[in-house]
């Protein structure tokens, strides 16, 4: 019996991939690794006769086609634009008072310090005052207040910056059988001790700067939201 019946002659009702699978033809490819061939040159330098013809010119390899498709080929459109650093929003300067309204932490204050490579913003909480550690927010996501911490003195190292907070890859089982034969959920990694370090390192210096001012730390803590009735586009921050 035929793999593949004919709805019409010289018609099959499988395409020729859907009979490759269904007949296991793939289990038995031999895969060779072929010879690297270098391309050939494009164009090659030959004398010229003459004494106007300059003696020597480029001649193309291969000579254009004579005729053309008669169907036109679409060719990917190259863009012009080059990639531009994000610009920060006036409102936003190291030592700002940030609102967040998205993510984990949301309705949370923070004190901006930085803006990225990538053009997020660098925050911190500080993580002692109300529990927001080190973290990368985009701009659209924030309420710039009219609150300033004065951040002249902290130094945030170099090394904090968008690869500081790429994640590590997690590992898979092999197989689906040693997926199916280990024990519970892999464990979460412990925090790294030297990120904890730089945490602490960051904050101390913020935690100084906002005891000079009076209540600032609890304003801090306290965390934002709208009440009912309560428009942000008609509130002062």
């Amino acid at each position: 019996m035929a793999r593949s019946k004919e709805i019409a002659p010289g018609l099959g009702r499988l395409s020729r991939s859907q009979v490759f699978a269904k007949r296991g033809l793939f289990k038995g490819q031999k895969k060779t690794e072929k010879p690297a061939v270098e391309s050939p040159a494009e164009v090659v330098e030959k004398t010229v006769g003459g004494e106007k013809n300059g003696g020597k010119r480029l001649v193309p390899t291969s000579k254009a086609p004579r005729f053309y498709p008669a169907e036109d080929v679409r060719v990917p459109k190259k863009s012009r634009k080059a990639p531009k650093p994000t610009a920060l929003r006036s409102s936003i300067t190291p030592g700002t008072v940030l609102i967040l309204l998205a993510g984990r932490f949301r309705g949370k204050r923070v004190v901006f310090l930085k803006q990225l490579e990538s053009g997020l913003l660098l925050v911190t909480g500080p993580y002692k005052v109300n529990g927001v550690p080190l973290r990368r927010v985009n701009q659209a996501y924030v309420i710039a207040t009219s609150t300033h911490v004065d951040i002249s003195g902290v130094k945030v190292d170099e090394k904090v910056n968008d690869a500081y907070f790429a994640k590590s890859a997690a590992k898979k089982a092999e197989s689906a059988e040693a997926e199916f034969f280990e024990e519970g959920k892999p464990k979460k990694e412990a925090f790294p001790a030297s990120k904890a370090a730089d945490q602490k390192e960051v904050d101390k210096a913020v935690i100084e700067a906002i005891k000079k001012t009076e209540y600032l730390a609890k304003y801090l803590k306290a965390s934002w939201g709208l009440s009912k009735g309560q428009f942000p586009h008609q509130l002062v921050f």
